[in-house]
């Protein structure tokens, strides 16, 4: 009897360790293999699959080159932040792809097909990312299907322009701590050289503190620090290939992470039991981005008899406040910060719009309609974002065969939205795509583009940010008061260095002389 148990045990361990060596040798080189003559055959170009870590290697070696040392004052910067797609798209072409591990991703880089991919939100997925990285943030921004359109509309309320109206004050007061602190470090002679970059990190924390908790900003400020941390954690992990089960392995990197994701949970837990008990004590909701989602939830909820597959729990709504953080800091202070660099670099841009800040606002506090009748500021913001956009790529998964335009991707790939790339395209924006040229937007985003989607610095379709008009109120609201006190100039000490940590920003600051404007 115990043989026949062996035999058992022993033939069940041959099936099982049979069948984990044919799923790895699929994963790791049958299933790439194949990809790659399927892709080949549709025109596709990039290198030959290489053994679990495909172009990683090359990318990272590139990377650290490219960012080595400061670049040339210019604004294509395609070559230093997006180094190894730039080299592949030179050597092969647009229709290139590359290999994140066993993971071919193909470069999309035509209109058309980019509008598919965006719109299809159901063909073109977001990528599973390793669990670690979901801890930066998660929310609506990686959900799909029934769970993102649930979350959607439970969040779109907090964004409506009326809400976004009655969140201005609290932009300007923001604002307004930054000019105070600037004009106290102005010397006697009315001029100071500083690193405007962590300064604009703050206002963009502070800012979002405030809409976000209200009167718990201080306790949500210390929250953004921690995620600062984790961004950086973050991208140290998704330059890494991933292996399943690795996340697992208690490195000193896996445990910060962990650790940090625990503190943020219970600060934002903390925040949240309150405001649901004042809620539900029948206290008036505060006009801030937690009451308005909690309001949003508690009547959504209340609407289907508090069925529990309706409204987010309190584990969705924390990841949703942790992703206002990340994306509404993240986004408004790289904007102000390559907008700062751009208008002390053309100083003539500069003075057109501060001359238009005044003939708008005078030295009066800017409110909701003067900023909707910014014309040049928005330009130049709207330039700026096509040169330094926030997020430099978009990705998306294939899970079935599906048909783009003329080619058909099949599942298993990774699809890649290289935005900086299409955004400086000389055949999409003419010869001087790579120029600085505000006047491009002279009559809006829709004529600039000739209807064409090429400017996408938020993504676009159904899943395009949620909070875009939030960030631009905001950074028109501050480089309108920055305007209105200050002109100023890049330093001699400045070194040009755009480089991405999760978002686009300047690797070693970015060091400005302002001087008081004269009025």
């Amino acid at each position: 009897m115990a043989t026949v148990t062996t035999a058992i045990i022993l033939f069940t361990l041959t099936i099982l360790s049979l069948t984990w060596a044919w799923r790895m040798l699929n994963w790791l080189w049958l299933k790439p293999k194949k990809l790659e003559k399927l892709l080949r055959e549709q025109g596709f170009k990039g290198n030959s699959y290489r053994l679990l870590v495909g172009d990683v290697r090359d990318l990272l070696k590139t990377r650290k080159e490219a960012t080595s040392k400061p670049m040339n004052l210019s604004d294509d910067i395609g070559p230093r932040v997006f180094s190894y797609v730039h080299h592949s798209v030179t050597k092969y072409g647009k229709n290139s792809f590359m290999w994140f591990g066993p993971i071919p991703r193909v470069n999309i880089t035509d209109p058309e097909q980019i509008k598919d991919v965006l719109n299809k939100i159901y063909d073109f997925r977001k990528p599973n990312s390793n669990p670690l990285v979901r801890l930066l943030a998660n929310g609506l921004v990686s959900y799909e299907g029934e769970k993102w359109n649930k979350h959607r509309k439970i969040i779109n309320p907090a964004f409506h322009l009326e809400k976004l109206k009655i969140m201005l004050p609290i932009f300007f007061k923001s604002c307004d701590d930054l000019i105070s602190k600037w004009e106290k470090m102005l010397s006697l002679e009315g001029s100071c050289e500083m690193d405007v970059w962590p300064f604009l990190q703050n206002l963009a924390s502070d800012v979002i503190s405030r809409t976000a908790f209200g009167s718990s900003f201080e306790e949500g400020k210390r929250i953004f620090q921690l995620q600062i941390e984790q961004a950086e954690l973050t991208k140290q992990i998704m330059m890494k290939v991933y292996i399943p089960g690795w996340r697992f392995l208690p490195t000193t990197t896996h445990k910060r992470m962990k650790e940090i994701d625990r503190d943020i949970k219970a600060s934002l837990t903390d925040m949240i039991n309150k405001r649901e008990k004042a809620l539900k004590a029948g206290e008036a909701t505060k006009d801030d981005l937690l009451g308005i989602l909690l309001e949003s939830n508690h009547r959504e909820m209340e609407e289907h008899g508090n069925n529990k597959n309706v409204g987010m729990s309190l584990e969705d709504v924390i990841e949703e406040c942790k992703l206002f953080y990340f994306a509404g800091q993240e986004t408004t202070s790289v904007l102000l910060v390559w907008t700062m660099v751009c208008l002390s670099r053309y100083p003539d841009w500069q003075a057109r719009a501060r001359e238009e800040v005044f003939q708008v606002f005078g030295n009066k506090k800017p409110d909701f309609d003067g900023l909707s009748h910014l014309k040049i500021v928005t330009m130049i913001l709207n330039e700026v974002l096509r040169l330094y956009p926030p997020v430099i790529a978009l990705a998306r998964s294939v899970h079935k065969d599906v048909k783009l335009g003329n080619i058909t991707l099949p599942a298993g790939v990774q699809v890649s939205l290289p935005v900086v790339l299409v955004h400086h395209d000389c055949e999409l924006w003419g010869d001087d795509a790579k120029v600085f040229n505000p006047e491009r937007f002279s009559e809006g985003v829709l004529k600039a583009t000739n209807g064409k989607v090429s400017f996408f610095p938020f993504g676009g379709g159904p899943r395009i940010c949620i909070g875009q008009n939030f960030s631009m109120l905001e950074a028109k609201m501050a480089m309108a008061m920055i305007l209105q006190h200050f002109s100023f100039e890049l330093s001699p000490s400045y070194a040009h260095a755009p480089a991405t940590v999760i978002t686009l920003q300047p690797q070693y600051g970015a060091h400005i002389i302002l001087r008081k404007v004269e009025i």
